[in-house]
């Protein structure tokens, strides 16, 4: 998931902290004499805090996320030995200092932060040993994962960053900078994998080609780079204007450059060389890195068997569940005659895009008309609902999610696809609502971000697993609401959560198994209603982001056996909308950490 919101960034917001609280160097005098008089909870929550101002110098996105302004002119030293390095000493003194801490003096919620800011650390270094540095750096672009997605839309005035003031607009300016050299590093860096035969796939290079020849192909004045010029605030004088449009219009041909540099490299000198595999399991050190990355996803230690057997068997249960539905609306045929029927019939197309936003439009209200009989903790801030923007939508998921503002000053924003609506299904769409927007995404990570009590890593960070497990769980709540009685929105929720399963089952047959791109499209098209366009979407993200497809079913199986675990063992005493506060209350957490968090809440008495 391009969820999140900035999960295109490679290694922002690892480790953040809350406090604003100004902290000693450790080692420092004043930091020995300051540790002697402090609670092991204040000397906790010092290292969060200087912790947090460490990552944020570190990676001014985070910061700007967060309505943090004192980086504004910065995007980062990213793709660089320097900022790697600085990484991991970051990540070793964070966990150095940690250990100096005594956590049995601490209370059951500051332990659980002490354990989540752990965890954090160590995976953080996981991720910038010296063996995952020599087969990820050297790959720094495919097409779902790379700045070159991402900035034109936070550059476009229509994102995290603030274009009220003239600073503002000079600031963007001096990011576009940082945004040109972070792209010449790309070529470099992918130079070097060609040098170490550590290459990325000939599938995802064509597409970023594809991705630059759209960009490089608008007309600059049509540009995302440039709507900033298009909206200039009233307060601007004449002459601030006129010198802003002439800088934007250069800054904008220098990326214009730059994205010219690495789609020739990328056409003329590195796809002839690519891989035409698509796995890792088939790239040197692959399979050790999928390892990696299948723990750091689910965070836990599972075998890639393991997950394609479990992919396997929820397959075959949610096969007999569309079965059910085929026999209930009366259709005479396959299950596979009966995907045929609803991928083709006009009645579950779009009608047109102004149709699809208004559809949209309408679930949300009959999700606010319902949401109080689950949920006692809401988000305060708003949730909006848009279509991609033009220029990214074909290679975009079917929906996304962006946060908002902490303060509430920017709302969240639940992004759906209305790229090739004859490919698009009307009967996802409730779910991809309860996903994206209310009450998953939108829900859990507000709530996260707007509880100040939390340290900024609990606030702003979360696992993978979590985060989307969270929202494939909140789906399920659909039927609790009443909206699966209409046997099509019953269809499009037993196709989405077929979907995470048969994400299992690909994910891994394409990076342990040695499954082709071909192979993992006809696995999906038999197993599912899904559309071709939409499989081929989906198998070219997994090939390009190895195991994030994994989290969603493995979070959400194991919020729902946490759920029956506290019906079970509280009986009458269970509260639903207890249950929820309680998972959502302190952010994405691990989820050995969760469980060992509702298994306490349990063990008192639900209370």
């Amino acid at each position: 998931m391009q969820t999140i919101r900035i999960a295109l960034l490679a290694s922002a917001a690892l480790s953040l902290g809350a406090c604003a609280t100004t902290v000693p160097e450790a080692g420092s005098t004043g930091a020995a004499t300051a540790a002697a008089t402090q609670s092991e909870r204040d000397r906790l929550f010092a290292l969060f805090a200087d912790a947090d101002e460490r990552d944020l110098r570190l990676n001014p996105i985070g910061a700007l996320f967060r309505g943090d302004m004192r980086y504004a002119d910065r995007l980062g030293d990213f793709l660089t030995d320097e900022y790697n390095d600085a990484s991991r000493a970051d990540a070793q003194t964070n966990l150095a200092r940690l250990r100096a801490i005594d956590r049995a003096a601490l209370d059951d919620t500051d332990r659980l932060a002490y354990d989540v800011f752990e965890y954090n650390q160590r995976q953080a270094l996981k991720g910038l040993t010296d063996e995952v540095l020599a087969v990820t750096e050297v790959r720094p672009v495919n097409h779902f994962s790379g700045f070159h997605t991402f900035y034109p839309s936070f550059a476009s005035g229509q994102s995290a960053a603030p274009f009220k003031t003239v600073e503002d607009y000079e600031n963007n300016l001096k990011r576009h900078e940082d945004y040109i050299a972070i792209t010449d590093r790309a070529i470099g860096l992918f130079r070097e994998g060609l040098d170490s035969g550590v290459l990325e796939t000939k599938l995802t290079i064509g597409n970023v080609i594809e991705q630059l020849d759209t960009q490089i192909e608008m007309p600059i004045e049509e540009a995302p780079f440039w709507m900033p010029v298009t909206n200039f605030p009233d307060s601007f004088s004449a002459a601030e204007k006129a010198r802003l449009t002439g800088q934007y219009r250069a800054g904008t041909r220098d990326i214009y450059a730059v994205h010219t540099r690495l789609r020739d490299f990328l056409r003329d000198e590195y796809l002839p060389r690519a891989r035409t595999s698509v796995g890792l399991a088939q790239m040197e050190g692959g399979e050790a890195l999928y390892r990696q990355l299948i723990e750091s996803t689910t965070t836990l230690p599972l075998e890639p068997d393991y997950l394609h057997n479990l992919g396997l068997s929820e397959v075959a249960r949610i096969k007999t569940g569309l079965e059910e539905i085929k026999a209930e609306v009366g259709f005479e045929g396959t299950l596979n005659e009966f995907f045929d029927y609803v991928r083709t019939d006009p009645q579950f197309k779009p009608e047109s895009r102004e149709a699809l936003t208004q559809t949209y439009y309408d679930i949300g209200e009959q999700v606010d008309a319902r949401i109080d009989e689950l949920f006692s903790l809401k988000p305060a801030a708003p949730l909006e609902i848009r279509p991609y923007e033009a220029f990214r939508e074909q290679f975009s998921a079917g929906g996304s999610y962006q946060s908002g503002a902490p303060d509430g000053s920017r709302p969240g924003i639940f992004y759906f696809n209305a790229y090739d609506l004859p490919s698009r299904l009307t009967t996802g769409n409730m779910t991809l609502y309860l996903h994206e927007g209310a009450p998953g995404h939108h829900f859990q990570i507000s709530l996260a971000q707007e509880n100040e009590a939390l340290p900024a890593f609990m606030r702003f960070g979360g696992t993978t697993a979590f985060v989307e497990g969270w929202a494939l769980y909140a789906e399920t709540l659909g039927e609790e609401m009443g909206f699966f009685e209409d046997p099509w929105n019953r269809y499009g929720t037993l196709q989405d959560e077929q979907l995470r399963a048969m994400r299992l089952v690909v994910d891994t047959g394409l990076h342990s198994k040695g499954w082709t791109r071909e192979q993992a499209i006809g696995f999906m098209l038999e197993n599912s209603g899904m559309t071709r366009t939409e499989v081929v979407a989906e198998v070219e993200r997994y090939i390009a982001i190895p195991s994030q497809a994994l989290a969603y079913k493995v979070g959400a199986l194991k919020i729902q056996e946490l759920r029956q675990r506290a019906e079970q063992r509280l009986g009458d005493r269970f509260d639903i909308k207890a249950f929820h506060e309680q998972v959502l209350n302190t952010g994405g957490l691990p989820l050995p950490v969760l469980e060992a968090k509702i298994d306490r809440w349990i063990a008192a008495g639900g209370a």
